[in-house]
C-alpha cells in the first residue's frame, strides 16, 4: 500500500520526478528503443538515427506545431536537447539550461551558471552551448568561462561544479560534455586565441579530475606528460609552446562501448600559419586528428591524422559516427567523419587504419590521398607560401559543427555541405604579431585593388553553394544533393521513417525523403535554424524537435535580414496533425542614423579595415548584422553617444561586449564609428528606395557583404 501511495505521489509531481537513472544498460538498448534521445547523438554511436517510424514518408505531409518555447534571447541556439523519460533538456546563450515537459513544452526548471559576461571576448563565435550530457540521475553542463557542472536532473540545482580550464588564459567550452562508465569527457575550444589543448575526465559523481589528455607537446623544457607527447614533439618545429599550438578538441567526443575506446577530434593548429606555428615543418601531431584513448585512464591508443601540417584551420572535431559497413565483403567497425577538409573519412575504429577518403565538395588543397600511406597528396602553391591562393573548402569548412546523421536504413550518411572557399594572404613570421585576447591566423586578407580584383575574379568563378548531401560511404560517392538558397544550413536527423529533417537558413523546417531527397514537408520558422534536430516519444505519439535560431561564426559574419524583426530563438516540437501557431513576426523600428562626422577616405577605409579584423566576427562583415547581435547600422543614439566607452572604458564590458583598448586607441576607434555611421546613412537610402530597384541594390549590398565575410580571419569554435 506505501509503495503504491509513494508512486502516486510522484506521478503527482511531474514528470521529472519519474526519471530513471542513465545506465549502461540502458544507452545499449537505446540504439532500438527510439523514445528517448539520451546522449548528443542520440546514443554512443552518435549516427542520429532513431528507429522511430510513427511519422514518416507517407504522412509527413500532416505535420504541425505541437509547441514552442522561448528562450527571450537572440544570442545564438546551437544545442541538441536531451530527452529523458518525457523530459526535453537543453541549453542555451550563457551556457544557460532549461528543462522542459517533452510533450507540451511547459518549463519545468531552469539553470543560470551566471557566467561573467566578461567571458565573452573568450568565445570566438557567439556565447553558444550545444548540449549536456547525462548519467545517472544528473545533468552535466560545460560553460563559457570553462566550467564542468553536475546538475540534479529532478531539480536543475547544481551538484558540483569543476572549473577545468585556467581561467586566466582565454580558453572556453561551447561542446557538449560526453558521458560513459561513471566519467564524464569535456574538452574545451580558443586556439585562435593562443591555448594548448586537451581533453578531462571527470568523476561523475564527485566531480574529481580523474585524467587529461593534451592533444599536443608543451615546452619540452617543462618534460613531457607521457609517451604520447614526447612522440608528438618529434614533429614539430620552433618555440610552438609561445603560441598555444592549438589542437583544441571543442566538439566531438565518441565512446565505444563494443571496443571500450574513447576518439576525441582534435582541432586546428594556432596560428594556422604553419610557417609561423612551426618553422621547418613537420606533421604537428596530434592537430587535425581522431586519436583513440583508454576511456579509463587517458592512455594514448591510436591516432589517423588527416590533414598533417595543417594551415587552412581544418580541424577534425566535427561530428564522429560509429557504423559498421560491408567493405570489401566483409562487415567492418568504422568511424565516419566529414570534417572541415572536405573529404569523407572512413576509418577502421580497431586501429585507425584509413580505408577511404573521398571529397564531398569542392576541395583544391589535395588532389587525393595516398591509400598506402594514408596522408594527403597537397597541391602546390595552396599552402600560401610567398603567394596568395585562392583554397577550398573556406576555414569555415566543407562542413562544420551542424550535426550529420547516418542511416543504416538506406546506407547513406547525411551532410549540411557546404561549397566555398577563401583568399589565404600569408603574414610574413617577421611581420607578425600575437596577440593574446584577440584571433592570431598568421595570414593576413589585404584591402588593395589588387587583392579585391584576385576576390572577384575568384567568386565569379565559383559562388559559395551549399547542399543537404546524401554520401554513400561503401561507394564513395554522393547519392543525391538537395541545394539549398543560403549557405549557412542547420544539422540534420535520420528516421526509420525514410525521412530526414533539417532546418535552414531562410527559415523553414523541412522533410525530405531519406532514399531520394525529396521535400515531403515544409515549416515557416521566422528564423534561421542552426542546431541538429532530435526526435522521441511521449504517450505512444511520435514528436521532432530543434532548437531554432540564428548564432554562430557564419551567421554572424555573414549576416542575414529577415524582412521584419528577428523573433527570440526557440525550441520547437512538432507531432501528426499539430495545430498550433506561432506569434506574429516583431516589427523594428530603425532609429535615424547620426548625422556624418567629419573623415578622409584614408581614415573611413581604415575604420573599415579595423572593423572587419575586430568586430565582424560578432557584428557581421561590413556591419550586415544578422540580428542576433546588435546591427551595428541601427543603432539607438545611445549607443552613439558613448561609443568610445564602450571600446576602450569597457562601459558594456559586464553585458557581454568586450573592450579593446589593447590593440585600439582613441583615433581607431573615431575611423571606425566614422565608417559605421557611413554605413548606416547607406543602409537608410537602401530602406527609403522603393520597387525593383531597391530590391535589386539591397541583393547586390547582401551579396557584397556575404562575399567580404570570407576575407575576414574567422574560425567556428
Amino acid at each position: 500500500m506505501r509503495k503504491i501511495l509513494l508512486l502516486c505521489l510522484l506521478a503527482a509531481l511531474g514528470p521529472a520526478s519519474l526519471a530513471a537513472p542513465v545506465t549502461p544498460e540502458r544507452m545499449l538498448q537505446a540504439e532500438t528503443n527510439g523514445d528517448h534521445w539520451l546522449s548528443h547523438g542520440r546514443t554512443w554511436s552518435e549516427q542520429r538515427f532513431s528507429p522511430l517510424d510513427q511519422i514518416k514518408d507517407g504522412n509527413a505531409a500532416e505535420l504541425g506545431l505541437a509547441w514552442y518555447f522561448e528562450t527571450n534571447t537572440k544570442l545564438g541556439l546551437e544545442t541538441t536537447p536531451l530527452v529523458i523519460d518525457g523530459v526535453l533538456y537543453f541549453t542555451g546563450a550563457w551556457s544557460t539550461a532549461w528543462a522542459l515537459d517533452a510533450k507540451t513544452g511547459e518549463l519545468l526548471w531552469k539553470h543560470d551558471p551566471e557566467v561573467p559576461r566578461e567571458a565573452s571576448i573568450k568565445a570566438c563565435c557567439g556565447v553558444v552551448n550545444r548540449g549536456m550530457a547525462a548519467w545517472g540521475n544528473r545533468l552535466f553542463l560545460g560553460t563559457i568561462d570553462g566550467r564542468l557542472i553536475a546538475l540534479d536532473r529532478d531539480t536543475g540545482e547544481q551538484l558540483w561544479s569543476q572549473q577545468t580550464t585556467d581561467p586566466n588564459e582565454p580558453y572556453s567550452i561551447t561542446g557538449a560534455p560526453r558521458a560513459a562508465k561513471g566519467l564524464v569527457f569535456i574538452g574545451n575550444g580558443g586556439s585562435e586565441f593562443g591555448t594548448r589543448g586537451y581533453v578531462s575526465a571527470y568523476d561523475a559523481e564527485t566531480g574529481l579530475l580523474v585524467w587529461r589528455f593534451h592533444t599536443i607537446p608543451g615546452n619540452p623544457a617543462d618534460g613531457f606528460e607521457n609517451e604520447a607527447m614526447a612522440m608528438a614533439a618529434e614533429t614539430w618545429n620552433g618555440e610552438w609552446w609561445k603560441y598555444g599550438g592549438g589542437g583544441t578538441v571543442w566538439d566531438s567526443i565518441v565512446y565505444d562501448a563494443e571496443l571500450d575506446q574513447l576518439y576525441i577530434g582534435v582541432g586546428n593548429g594556432a596560428p594556422h600559419n604553419r610557417r609561423i606555428r612551426s618553422p621547418g615543418g613537420g606533421d604537428n601531431l596530434f592537430l587535425t586528428s581522431i586519436v583513440a584513448l583508454d576511456p579509463d585512464s587517458g592512455e594514448y591508443l591510436w591516432h589517423y591524422q588527416q590533414v598533417p601540417g595543417e594551415a587552412w584551420d581544418y580541424t577534425a572535431t566535427q561530428q564522429m559516427i560509429l557504423a559498421e559497413i560491408p567493405w570489401e565483403g566483409q562487415p567492418r567497425k568504422v568511424i565516419l567523419q566529414a570534417p572541415k577538409a572536405g573529404f569523407v573519412y572512413v576509418v577502421d575504429r580497431e586501429n585507425g587504419e584509413l580505408l577511404s577518403a573521398e571529397p564531398f565538395t569542392t576541395v583544391t588543397w589535395a588532389s587525393h590521398y595516398d591509400m598506402e600511406t594514408g596522408r594527403p597528396v597537397e597541391v602546390e602553391g595552396q599552402d600560401y607560401d610567398g603567394e596568395p591562393a585562392w583554397v577550398y573548402p573556406s576555414p569555415i569548412g566543407g562542413h562544420n559543427w551542424h550535426p550529420m546523421a547516418w542511416s543504416p536504413d538506406t546506407g547513406l550518411l547525411y551532410i549540411p555541405e557546404l561549397d566555398m572557399g577563401m583568399l589565404f594572404d600569408e603574414i610574413l613570421p617577421v611581420d607578425y604579431k600575437h596577440l593574446k585576447r584577440h584571433f592570431n591566423t598568421g595570414y593576413d586578407i589585404s584591402s588593395d585593388a589588387q587583392s579585391s580584383q584576385r576576390f572577384t575574379q575568384a567568386m565569379l568563378k565559383h559562388l559559395p553553394k551549399a547542399h543537404l548531401l546524401a554520401w554513400d560511404p561503401v561507394k564513395q560517392a554522393p547519392a543525391w544533393k538537395l541545394p539549398h538558397p543560403n549557405i549557412h544550413n542547420g544539422g540534420v536527423l535520420a528516421t526509420a521513417g525514410n525521412l530526414v529533417f533539417q532546418g535552414t537558413s531562410d527559415g523553414r523546417f523541412i522533410a525530405v525523403r531519406a532514399d531520394d531527397g525529396e521535400v515531403l514537408w515544409t515549416f515557416p520558422t521566422q528564423t534561421s535554424t542552426m542546431a541538429g534536430p532530435v526526435t522521441y516519444r511521449v504517450d505512444g505519439e511520435q514528436y521532432v524537435a530543434v532548437a531554432v535560431g540564428r548564432g554562430g561564426a557564419l551567421n554572424m559574419a555573414m549576416g542575414k535580414g529577415f524582412p521584419v524583426g528577428n523573433p527570440n530563438n526557440r525550441i520547437m516540437a512538432f507531432k501528426l496533425g499539430g495545430n498550433a501557431t506561432l506569434p506574429p513576426m516583431p516589427v523594428v523600428e530603425v532609429p535615424p542614423p547620426p548625422p556624418r562626422m567629419e573623415a578622409t577616405d584614408k581614415e573611413l577605409q581604415r575604420g573599415r579595415e579595423l572593423f572587419n579584423r575586430y568586430c565582424s566576427r560578432c557584428h557581421g562583415a561590413d556591419a550586415v548584422g544578422d540580428g542576433s547581435i546588435p546591427d551595428m547600422r541601427r543603432l539607438d543614439p545611445v549607443w552613439h553617444e558613448n561609443f568610445e566607452a564602450i571600446l576602450l572604458e569597457g562601459l558594456m564590458e559586464k553585458a557581454g561586449m568586450p573592450r579593446f583598448d589593447d590593440v585600439l586607441d582613441k583615433q581607431d576607434v573615431r575611423n571606425i564609428h566614422a565608417w559605421i555611421i557611413e554605413r548606416a546613412h547607406e543602409d537608410q537610402a537602401l530602406r527609403e528606395e522603393s520597387g525593383w530597384l531597391a530590391s535589386i541594390r539591397q541583393k547586390a549590398t547582401d551579396t557584397i557583404a556575404r562575399a567580404t565575410a570570407w576575407l575576414i580571419r574567422v574560425t567556428t569554435e
